[in-house]
């Protein structure tokens, strides 16, 4: 059995994914796990479809040393407008969140309820080559693979507002700070005046 770095409640139905030391690079996958954690897992998978066909952008938020800037990135309000189409990436992504959607109807869950509760990505261990450097020197040619966690849950349905008069918020009519205190305070004693 595989750990997950967080384990969901096993009341709440849910379904996991996760690929180890998987050969792209750590960066993008962080960047793109970020943006989609959240999303309904149809909005997930369109908005990697368009990243795919350089439609939309993957919003670079952590890593953006020497990251351009890129006018699509102002859509998903990126920070200095930086953003990247990794695509290698994106589609990696992307097959372990079909996996994981394909885990949750073996379970029976409701597909069109799914979203994205937990994603994270790991660095894993560097893949170590060599290159060649002036003066007969030998220097490091490190990739630095990922691993990538996702787990899906079905969204609850949303409580219905209350029709009832009871209660200060009902009437329509804030309570301020000072009136809230004075219904907290208990008066002691009854005199006469």
């Amino acid at each position: 059995m595989v750990r997950y770095s967080v384990e969901p409640d096993a009341a709440v139905p849910h379904s996991k994914s996760r690929g180890s030391h998987l050969r792209v690079h750590f960066k993008h996958c962080r960047e793109i796990a970020h943006h989609i954690k959240g999303l309904e897992v149809s909005k997930a998978d369109k908005f990697m479809q368009d990243v795919l066909d350089m439609k939309s952008i993957v919003p670079f938020t952590k890593y953006t040393g020497g990251i351009g800037r890129k006018a699509m990135a102002k859509q998903h309000n990126a920070p200095g407008s930086k953003g990247r189409w990794p695509v290698k990436a994106t589609a990696v992504v992307k097959d372990l969140l079909s996996n994981a959607v394909a885990n949750a109807e073996s379970k029976g869950m409701d597909t069109d309820k799914l979203y994205i509760s937990h994603a994270q990505c790991n660095r894993a261990p560097p893949g170590r080559r060599r290159t060649y450097r002036a003066h007969g020197r030998i220097g490091k040619y490190a990739s630095q693979p990922a691993h990538i966690e996702l787990i899906l849950s079905e969204r609850s349905e949303g409580v219905e507002k209350a029709d009832d008069d009871e209660g200060e918020g009902a009437r329509g009519r804030k309570i301020t700070k000072k009136e809230a205190a004075m219904k907290r305070f208990v008066k002691i004693g009854g005199g006469s005046a």
